[in-house]
C-alpha cells in the first residue's frame, strides 16, 4: 500500500487528510468520505493507488473537450471513490464504491502509459470517478506520461485544496471541470460539498496555463432556471475568459434522484441563455439541432461540424483561425 500525500497526525490513532476541503479526520482502520483514503497503521494510505475501475480509448469530445485536439483519441482511465455524494451521480457504481471491495491486480503508471502509447493515443484522461481522490496515482501517471510525450487530461469536480492542486496542475494540459450549480445551497443539499473551492480551483487552473472547459448538468427544478444558467455563464466569462467553452449536459435519472430527465425544450432555453453571454456553448447527452457545431464568434461561419463524436473541420485552418474572417478560435490543435 502506498502512503498518501497531504495529511498530518492529529493524535495517536487519528490523521487529518489535507487533500480536499472536507479535511476528514480519520481514525485508525477507517476511511474518509471519499472511501479512497484510509488511516492504517498510523499513516494515511492511498487505498485506490493503481486500482482501475475502467479503461477505454475514447474520443476527446466524450470528456467533453471540444477545443482541445478535436477528433483525437484519448486513453481514459478511472478508479474508485469520490469526495462528493451527489444525489444524481451518473457513475455511482464506481464513485460511491470503496476500492478495497474490488481485488485484483494494480496497474503501475508505467503500464498505463505503455498501454496509451500502444493504443495510439496522444493523451491520457483521468476520469469516470473523481480522479482527485487518487491524486498520488494521477500525479505519478501524469509525470511519466509527460516524459513520454503524452498530454494529460483531467475530468474533475474541482474539489481540492490549493496546495495539492498547485502540485498537480503543472502536469495537466487540459481540464473539464464540472460546476454543478452557481449556488452554494445546491452543493450543500445535493452534493455534500461547497461551491467556492470549485470556483477557486477553476481560476487556479486557468492561471496555471491549462486549457479549461466547463460542464454543467442541467437538472429540472434544481438548477435549470434561466437566472442560474445566465449567472453561471457570466461567472465563466468574467473569471475564466469569454472564450471558455461551456457544456450543458442533460440530466437522466440516476442513483438516488429519480425525477424525469431534462426535456429538450429546457436544454434549448439553457443554451440560449448561456449563448447570450458566451460564444462557445454546447449541448450534451441529448439529440438537438442546437449546440453541436462550433461557430466563429465573429462571422458566425461553421468552424467544426459534429455528429455524435465524429467531427469535420469545415471552417478552421491549421492555425486555429476562421477561414472566412481570420478570427482566432482559441483551439489547441
Amino acid at each position: 500500500m502506498k502512503e498518501a500525500r497531504y495529511w498530518r497526525t492529529l493524535s495517536e490513532g487519528i490523521g487529518e487528510c489535507l487533500l480536499c476541503p472536507h479535511l476528514c479526520r480519520i481514525r485508525e482502520g477507517r476511511v474518509g468520505l471519499c472511501k479512497s483514503r484510509g488511516f492504517l497503521e498510523g499513516r494515511l494510505t492511498a487505498l485506490g493507488y493503481g486500482r482501475i475501475s475502467s479503461a477505454h480509448l475514447d474520443p476527446m469530445e466524450k470528456k467533453p473537450l471540444h477545443h482541445f485536439h478535436p477528433g483525437a483519441s484519448v486513453y481514459s482511465i478511472g478508479g474508485w471513490g469520490c469526495n462528493f455524494d451527489c444525489s444524481f451521480c451518473q457513475n455511482a457504481s464506481i464513485s460511491q464504491t470503496a476500492p478495497e471491495r474490488h481485488g485484483g491486480l494494480c496497474h503501475s503508471p508505467g503500464e498505463v502509459v505503455a498501454t496509451a502509447i500502444q493504443e495510439g493515443s496522444r493523451a491520457i484522461a483521468y476520469t469516470y470517478n473523481e480522479p482527485l481522490v487518487n491524486l498520488e496515482y494521477v500525479r505519478d501517471c501524469a509525470d511519466l506520461a509527460r516524459e513520454k510525450g503524452l498530454s494529460n487530461v483531467l475530468v474533475t469536480n474541482g474539489y481540492i485544496n490549493p496546495g495539492p492542486a498547485a502540485d498537480l496542475l503543472p502536469l495537466i494540459d487540459a481540464l473539464n471541470v464540472d460546476i454543478k450549480c452557481i449556488e452554494d445551497d445546491f452543493y450543500t443539499r445535493q452534493c455534500r460539498g461547497t461551491l467556492q473551492p470549485v470556483l477557486d480551483f477553476c481560476v487556479q487552473a486557468r492561471r496555471a496555463g491549462c486549457h479549461l472547459e466547463i460542464t454543467n448538468l442541467v437538472i429540472p427544478n434544481l438548477n435549470d432556471q434561466f437566472e442560474q444558467i445566465t449567472e453561471l455563464a457570466v461567472w465563466v466569462r468574467d473569471h475564466l475568459g469569454e472564450n471558455t467553452p461551456l457544456h450543458l449536459s442533460a440530466y437522466r435519472p440516476e442513483y438516488r434522484l429519480k425525477i424525469p430527465a431534462t426535456p429538450r425544450a429546457v436544454m434549448e432555453k439553457a443554451f440560449s441563455a448561456a449563448g447570450a453571454v458566451l460564444p462557445y456553448v454546447y449541448l450534451g447527452n441529448m439529440l438537438s439541432d442546437h449546440g453541436s457545431a462550433t461557430r466563429c464568434p465573429g462571422c458566425k461561419s461553421e468552424l467544426i461540424r459534429r455528429s455524435g463524436y465524429a467531427i469535420q473541420r469545415t471552417g478552421i485552418n491549421e492555425k486555429a483561425a476562421c477561414r472566412q474572417c481570420g478570427r482566432a478560435a482559441d483551439f489547441v490543435l
